[in-house]
């Protein structure tokens, strides 16, 4: 993160200051081993953690998993008292020592690495007993530092273009460490080092930008794993004196420029022009090896300049081009409804269950967990074969392995693609049970409702379903309208593997036979959507039905649901699963 906002009243302060630039920049990422992708589990217990790993990370191919502040903090529920720290004991509200090292060998058993949020540029704005029982008062932590070991300038960053300004004066009031201090430096060094100890993989060093690169290089080499994975936040401002290019030598940077400019050309540009996205735009960009890219993160979706949850199926295929494009090293956000934005996490972080109590669990949502699988699969190939209609719709390959397909149009698409894939059946993994035929051509035809994607790759997972060249059973996918059609939306969750088919008492609805159910899109998830073209005037019986990866079939309960297509337009079904 760049900063914590302290409270309603700083918040502005922290705008004000430049703290939230729009002009922001990109990374060095390239994490270690062969699945780069992280999943960030913003405030997340480390228990809830843990059991994400099992059920949900590791199956999905996730290749880290980034938690939450781990040290012991101030009191209150607020989000932001996460990032001042008050002692290195591990011993915050998301869990305690055992809890954290559980945490972390259950990940590695499930293949996962993790990263630490490392909050060490600075301490707490004010006095008080932290959650581990410290008393502490600004600018004296016992054990730790005392008023020695802080900068001298004790009054808030006002100047982003002065160098000493913005990397010694106080983030929003926070007691700022003097990084400079060998004593300092070994004091964080050995905080790191314990968390190193309990098998930590890797670190996202927090308000990067207001350390001297050098006062983190002389850190990072006081670790016992020097090499270790290192990301920073140092956020790209036009004109700024300091600038993320100045962290590359020292590990990868997060790529803010890369997402403000996603939420810029999915809301109001053209995706036609992301067929070059990366290092070659210019001011804010890195290369790939050093970009950890991103569609959101917990401040971002705060101060509105990113896509969130909040703009639903823009959001997702904001992330499944994300994954697919091979830019930087993905870090996919994993948060929780809000409306206030200093709101702590549900159940002071437990997540029961995902989707339930406000847990977003974007990390999970089909079209995107899915694409993990894509880009682990197509890991080290070139874009080929880019395909757009000049506006919303694109389509691209990563060299014979893998080949994805976006429609943001206001209405569907449907289009023969030219990939450079082996001939053969591919499994779409952005609607599970469905496959598509490419020819000894390279070719296969697509029929791609609004705001929907396909995506294809060689030994993608297979749910039973039905093998065709474009729309399945007449439908025609995501939320565009024939002209006489039943719209169907229905809000059901599932688990990882799991997806939502609707099938009914007519041929278009499979005649009953659950081989022949069509699929939904979990474009809106928890929303499930599709329009299916029918005759006007047809009345029918229809039900909803959860699959797994194996074919295994769910029915809801309750009576069968009966609809009739008006005679014009579209009958529009706005149900809920019924358990």
């Amino acid at each position: 993160m760049r900063s914590r906002v302290l409270n309603g009243a700083l918040a502005a302060i922290v705008a004000a200051a430049g703290l939230f630039a729009l002009s922001p920049q990109q990374a060095d990422a390239t994490p270690p081993g062969s699945k780069d992708v992280t999943a960030t589990l913003f405030q997340w217990k480390f228990d809830s953690v843990a059991k994400a790993c099992t059920d949900t990370l590791g199956p999905a191919g996730y290749g880290f998993v980034e938690v939450s502040p781990a040290s012991e903090q101030i009191q209150g529920d607020q989000w932001w008292t996460s990032y001042q720290p008050v002692s290195y004991k591990i011993a915050g509200r998301l869990g305690n020592e055992s809890s954290f090292q559980n945490m972390v060998s259950t990940c590695h058993s499930a293949g996962v690495k993790v990263v630490a949020d490392a909050v060490i540029n600075h301490m707490t704005s004010g006095s008080g007993t932290g959650t581990g029982g410290t008393t502490y008062s600004k600018y004296n932590y016992p054990g730790y530092y005392q008023n020695q070991d802080f900068h001298t300038c004790r009054s808030d960053i006002n100047n982003y273009g002065d160098r000493n300004n913005v990397q010694n004066c106080e983030l929003v009031g926070l007691a700022d460490l003097d990084t400079g201090s060998d004593y300092v430096r070994g004091t964080i060094a050995a905080y790191l080092n314990h968390l190193i100890a309990l098998g930590v993989d890797g670190f996202r060093v927090d308000a990067a930008k207001h350390m001297a690169e050098t006062d983190l290089a002389a850190i990072k080499a006081k670790l016992s794993n020097p090499g270790i994975y290192w990301a920073q936040e140092a956020i790209y401002g036009a004109g700024e004196a300091v600038q993320p290019g100045e962290y590359v030598n020292t590990g990868d940077v997060d790529a803010f420029q890369g997402a403000f400019d996603l939420k810029r050309i999915f809301t109001g540009d053209k995706l036609a022009s992301l067929s070059n996205w990366g290092a070659s735009w210019g001011a804010g960009y890195l290369s790939s090896d050093k970009a950890r890219t991103f569609v959101d993160n917990w401040d971002t979706e705060r101060n509105g300049s990113t896509l969130s949850y909040k703009n639903g199926a823009t959001y997702t295929l904001a992330n499944v081009y994300l994954l697919a494009w091979p830019y930087g090293s993905p870090n996919v956000y994993s948060g929780y409804e809000f409306s206030n934005n200093d709101a702590g996490a549900p159940n002071g972080g437990t997540v029961n269950a995902c989707y339930s109590d406000g847990w977003k669990c974007q990390h999970a949502w089909p079209q995107i967990a899915n694409m993990v699988g894509f880009r682990n699969a197509v890991s080290g190939t070139a874009v080929t074969n880019w395909w757009s209609n000049g506006n919303n719709a694109i389509a691209f390959g990563r060299g014979g392995k893998g080949y994805v397909a976006i429609n943001h149009e206001g209405g569907s698409l449907t289009q023969t693609f030219t990939t450079s894939l082996p001939a053969g059946s591919y499994c779409d993994v952005q609607h599970s049970g469905t496959s598509y035929t490419v020819g000894s051509d390279g070719k296969f035809t697509a029929t791609i409702g609004s705001n929907d994607a396909v995506a294809l790759y060689v030994g993608a997972p297979c749910g039973s379903g039905t093998t065709n060249g474009g729309t399945t059973g007449g439908s025609t996918g995501g939320s565009t309208n024939p002209s006489s059609a039943a719209s169907f939306a229905v809000n059901a969750t599932t688990v990882f593997g799991q997806n939502i088919y609707v099938v009914g008492d007519n041929s278009t609805l499979g005649n009953w036979n659950t081989g022949s159910a069509l699929p939904l899109s979990s474009a809106s998830y928890p929303v499930w959507k599709l329009d299916v073209a029918m005759p006007a005037g047809t009345s029918f019986q229809y039900k909803y039905i959860r699959k797994d990866g194996s074919g295994n079939v769910t029915w809801e309960s309750g009576a069968n649901r009966t609809a009739t297509v008006p005679s014009s337009g579209a009958v529009t079904l706005n149900d809920t699963w019924r358990n």
